[in-house]
C-alpha cells in the first residue's frame, strides 16, 4: 500500500509556478478573473459603508428623497456585486476545469508511453488516482484555493484600511479578540492538513485494492479467500472511514469555535460602540457599519483556512502528478528512419537483459532469422521466451548488445513505425470493454469494415462473429468476458491480420481450447504466418516440426538449435521435451 506523505509547506511556488505553465493557453481567462477578483474585494466592503452614510446622513435627518437615491445605489450595488460574483465563480471553476482536462490529456499521454517495467512495479489503482481523483483536487487550486485566497485577502486589506479610516479605537477594540482566531485558525489548519494527506492516501490504498481484486475476482473464488479479502477491505476501508471522521471532527470543532470568536468581537463592538454613540463620539451608521465589517472580516479568516488547506492538498495532488510527469521511465523514441515497408530479417547479436539491476533474464543470446522463415522458441516457463518479444518490439531495452531488423539496428527506427510492422498474438488476449470491430481495428479510421470483415472470413472467425447479435458491433464487455478462449484468440488474430505486418509473433495459445477450436485457430495460424516472418512461442512440440529454426532456451541462455528432426537425434535437452509431451498425450 502506498505510504503517507505529509507536505510541510502551506504554497510550494516551485509547484504553483510548474502548474500556471499549463495556465498558459487561458491567459485571458485568467486576467479576467484577477480583474473580477480584485472588484469583488472593492465592491462587497463598499456596502456597509454606504448604508453607515444612509443612516448617519438620509435617516438621520429624515431625507426621503436622500434615501431613496441611496437605497437605489445599494440596490445598484447589490447587483453588480451579483454579477461580478457569479462571473467570478463561473470563470474560475472554468479555467480550473479546462486546466485539469489539459493535465490529464498530457498525464493520460505520458503513461502510455511509459515503459512496461514501469507498469510491473506501480500497481494500476494508484495510476487511476492520479489521472482521476488527484487531478480532481487539483482543480480546486485554480477554481477556489488560489483565486479564492486572493479574494479574501484582498476584501480584508480594504476592510481594514476603510476601519481604521473610520475609527481606529473601535477598530482595536473590534479586532481584540482576532489573535485568538489566528491561533485557532493556526491550529485547525495544520491538523486538517495531515488529515487530508491522509484521505488522499487512503483514496489512492482503496482504488489500488479494489482495482487489484476485481480484476483478479477469478483467483480469489477459486481459492475461496473471500472472506480473507473481505477482512482486509474492511481494514483498509475502515482507514479511509477514520481519516475522513478526523477531518470532519476538526471542522466540527473549528467553524463553532469561530463563530463565538466573532460573536465575541461584535459583543465588544456593540459593548464599546454603544457607549461611543450614547455620548455622541460615534455615530449610529458607524456602529452599525462596523458590526457589519467584523462579520465581513471574521469570514474570510475562517474561510482562509478551509482555503489554504484546500490549497495544500491541491499542492500535495500536484506532487504526485509531477512526479508521474517527471518520470523518465519510457523508452526514447530517438529514431528516425521509417521505412514504408520492410523485409523482415530479425537478428540478435550478443544480447544481454534484466529486468532488475543484473538479474539477467537473457544471456549472450544470438540468433537470426530471414524474411518470410519460421522460428520457434521452446524452454520451460522463465526461460527468456517472452523477453526476446517483449525486446524485439522495443517494450524495454536491452542492457548490452544489439538487435537488428533488416540489418539496421532497431533503435535507429521511429519508435510507431517499428512497432507498425510487428503484430504480437499474445496467449492471454486482452479485448476492451467495446464493439468487435474496435477491437480490432482500436479505432483506426484507415482500417474499414470491408478490410476487417475479408481479414475475419481469411482466419475462419468471420462466421462465430456474424452469429453473434449485432456481429461485428457486438459489445465484448471488458476483457471479452462474453466470448470463450478460442473466440477472444480468432479475434486476436484477425486484429493482427488487418495491420498487414511483416512479422508476426505468436505466443501460440491452443492448451486450453477444445480440439474442434485448435484445428481452426492451427489453419488461422497458418494463414496468419503466410509470406511473413513468424517467431512462435510454442507450447506443444507438434505444432513447430515444420519451423526452419527452433531455439531451445533454459535460464536465459540457447542451449540448443537446429530444426525438430535434427534437435530429437541430438537427444537433448529439446528430445527431453518432446519426450515428456509425449508421455503426457500417451497418459492423456
Amino acid at each position: 500500500m502506498e505510504k503517507e506523505k505529509v507536505s510541510g509547506k502551506i504554497v510550494d511556488l516551485k509547484v504553483l509556478k510548474r502548474l500556471f505553465v499549463f495556465a498558459r493557453p487561458y491567459r485571458t481567462q485568467f486576467f479576467l478573473m484577477v480583474f473580477l477578483t480584485f472588484s469583488l474585494a472593492i465592491v462587497v466592503p463598499l456596502n456597509p459603508y454606504l448604508i453607515r452614510l444612509t443612516i448617519d446622513n438620509e435617516v438621520a435627518q429624515g431625507d426621503y428623497q436622500g434615501l431613496v437615491m441611496m437605497t437605489s445605489i445599494l440596490l445598484a450595488m447589490l447587483f453588480i456585486q451579483a454579477i461580478v460574483q457569479y462571473y467570478h465563480t463561473f470563470l474560475s471553476g472554468w479555467l480550473g476545469q479546462y486546466i485539469i482536462k489539459d493535465i490529464r490529456t498530457q498525464l493520460f499521454r505520458h503513461v502510455q508511453n511509459l515503459k512496461l517495467k514501469f507498469f510491473d512495479k506501480t500497481p494500476i489503482g494508484r495510476l487511476v488516482t492520479r489521472n482521476v481523483s488527484d487531478i480532481e483536487t487539483l482543480s480546486e487550486v485554480f477554481s477556489t484555493g488560489i483565486a479564492g485566497i486572493a479574494a479574501d485577502v484582498l476584501q480584508l486589506t480594504v476592510i481594514l484600511i476603510i476601519m481604521f479610516s473610520t475609527s481606529w479605537q473601535l477598530t482595536l477594540v473590534s479586532l481584540a479578540l482576532l489573535p485568538v482566531l489566528l491561533f485557532a485558525t493556526y491550529v485547525f489548519k495544520e491538523k486538517v492538513k495531515v488529515s487530508f494527506n491522509q484521505v488522499r492516501t487512503a483514496v489512492s490504498n482503496l482504488n489500488t485494492y479494489v482495482q487489484e481484486h476485481i480484476t483478479g475476482m477469478n483467483i480469489v473464488q477459486i481459492f475461496n479467500a473471500e472472506e480473507r479479502e473481505y477482512e482486509k477491505f474492511k481494514q483498509i476501508n475502515t482507514e479511509h472511514k477514520k481519516a475522513n471522521i478526523r477531518s470532519v471532527m476538526y471542522y466540527s470543532v473549528y467553524f463553532p469555535v469561530a463563530e463565538v470568536i466573532q460573536a465575541g468581537g461584535i459583543g465588544l463592538v456593540i459593548w464599546w460602540g454603544a457607549g461611543g454613540v450614547i455620548q455622541e463620539q460615534l455615530t449610529l451608521g458607524v456602529l452599525i457599519s462596523f458590526i457589519m465589517y467584523i462579520q465581513m472580516f471574521f469570514r474570510p479568516i475562517r474561510m482562509i483556512a478551509d482555503r489554504f488547506n484546500t490549497l495544500q492538498m491541491g499542492i500535495v495532488s500536484s506532487n504526485r502528478i509531477l512526479d508521474l510527469l517527471d518520470s523518465t521511465e519510457h523508452i526514447p523514441d530517438n529514431g528516425n528512419y521509417a521505412p514504408d515497408e520492410i523485409a523482415g530479417d530479425v537478428s540478435f547479436q550478443k544480447v544481454w537483459f534484466a529486468y532488475n539491476d543484473e538479474d539477467w533474464v537473457l544471456r549472450d543470446v544470438n540468433f537470426e532469422v530471414n524474411k518470410g522463415e519460421v522460428l520457434a522458441l521452446v524452454g520451460a516457463t522463465g526461460a527468456g521466451k517472452s523477453s526476446i518479444i517483449n525486446l524485439l518490439n522495443r517494450f524495454y531495452d536491452i542492457n548490452n548488445g544489439s538487435i537488428s531488423l533488416d540489418g539496421r539496428n532497431i533503435r535507429d527506427y521511429q519508435l510507431e513505425n517499428l512497432r507498425s510492422h510487428i503484430a504480437v498474438v499474445l496467449q492471454d488476449v486482452f479485448l476492451f470493454s467495446d464493439t468487435i470491430y474496435n477491437n480490432i481495428t482500436l479505432r483506426n479510421p484507415d482500417i474499414s469494415m470491408d478490410k476487417v470483415k475479408e481479414a475475419a472470413e481469411m482466419v475462419g472467425a468471420r462466421t462465430f462473429i456474424e452469429r453473434l447479435p449485432g456481429g461485428f458491433d457486438y459489445n465484448v464487455m471488458e476483457r471479452g468476458a462474453t466470448l470463450s478462449v478460442g473466440q477472444r484468440q480468432l479475434i486476436s488474430f484477425v486484429r493482427a491480420m488487418v495491420y498487414d505486418p511483416k512479422i508476426i509473433v505468436l505466443d501460440e495459445a491452443t492448451s486450453s481450447v477444445d480440439t474442434e477450436t485448435e484445428e481452426l485457430i492451427q489453419s488461422a495460424i497458418q494463414k496468419l504466418m503466410k509470406g511473413r516472418t513468424s517467431i512462435v512461442i510454442a507450447h506443444r512440440l507438434s505444432t513447430i516440426q515444420n519451423a526452419d529454426k527452433i531455439l531451445v532456451l533454459d535460464k536465459g541462455e540457447i542451449v540448443e538449435e537446429g530444426k525438430h528432426d535434427e534437435l530429437l537425434r541430438k537427444d537433448g535437452h529439446y528430445a527431453q521435451l518432446h519426450r515428456m509431451q509425449y508421455k503426457e498425450v500417451v497418459n492423456a
